[in-house]
């Protein structure tokens, strides 16, 4: 994609956007917590949008980097989905959750004591490349037109078709055990807790992911990102330049 062709907004530069006509392209920093969806309803709330979505969805126990598309603009999404993702986090060694994340109670623990930071670093390597990767069960993957989390909040476990994603970084950077801190990159698709759940069993003692955020979408970098807070700022903007003549009182 040429740098040319979709113009983000990054910062609350001035001058005045149209996000239901021709629609804007947003980089937003999710909060902790929140859905994808969550800042797309914001959007739609504050500037009073129609049509708007995102190119990728983050956990809600993810941070991060998510691209906004609002009006016409939503017709470039996908010029934004396929782009590669960089993530960096933390994982604890010795537990497994049903989530593969914070997300649920730890349900197992396993003795990690063996595990070194060279025997974490010659394990991560054997995950870079192509490779099959099904969706946990607490994901928005959909099966029957339905959420997989629903189905897991029932108790109820699926099978599942798995997709080919691809790895081409896992780094580990560094280790104060149980608690292991990672970046990597990634093909679309890629849901980085299964990854860090598949090397806790590659080791034999099992993981959880503790933190994720992502760092990087195609060019496309976080620190360039609006937190929700500048959304706000920027809607007080937007409302003050198509409104010039607005006056606003100040009581006594």
């Amino acid at each position: 994609m040429k740098s040319s062709e979709v113009m983000p907004l990054m910062s609350p530069a001035k001058h005045i956007r149209d996000f239901n006509g021709a629609g804007e392209v947003l980089l937003v920093d999710k909060p902790l917590d929140w859905t994808s969806f969550d800042v797309v309803r914001k959007v739609r709330q504050l500037f009073g949008v129609k049509k708007a979505g995102h190119a990728g969805t983050l956990d809600p126990k993810a941070t991060g980097l998510l691209i906004l598309c609002t009006g016409k603009q939503t017709k470039s999404l996908s010029q934004f989905t396929g782009l590669d993702k960089e993530y960096v986090g933390t994982f604890e060694l010795g537990v497994r959750t049903p989530s593969l994340d914070s997300e649920t109670e730890v349900v197992e623990r396993f003795d990690y004591s063996a595990v070194t930071i060279d025997g974490l670093r010659s394990t991560a390597r054997t995950f870079i490349g192509k490779q099959q990767q099904k969706p946990p069960m607490y994901s928005a993957a959909k099966y029957g037109g339905k959420p997989l989390y629903k189905y897991a909040r029932q108790g109820r476990t699926l099978d599942r078709a798995s997709k080919e994603i691809e790895v081409s970084e896992f780094e580990i950077r560094s280790f104060a055990s149980p608690l292991v801190e990672f970046r990597v990159v990634c093909s679309k698709g890629t849901y980085v807790r299964s990854l860090v759940d598949d090397l806790g069993t590659a080791l034999g003692c099992g993981a959880s992911l503790r933190a994720l955020r992502r760092t990087r979408i195609g060019p496309f970098r976080v620190e360039g990102a609006l937190s929700i807070q500048e959304l706000e700022s920027l809607k007080h903007e937007t409302t003050t330049q198509q409104h010039p003549n607005h006056e606003t009182c100040i009581p006594d």
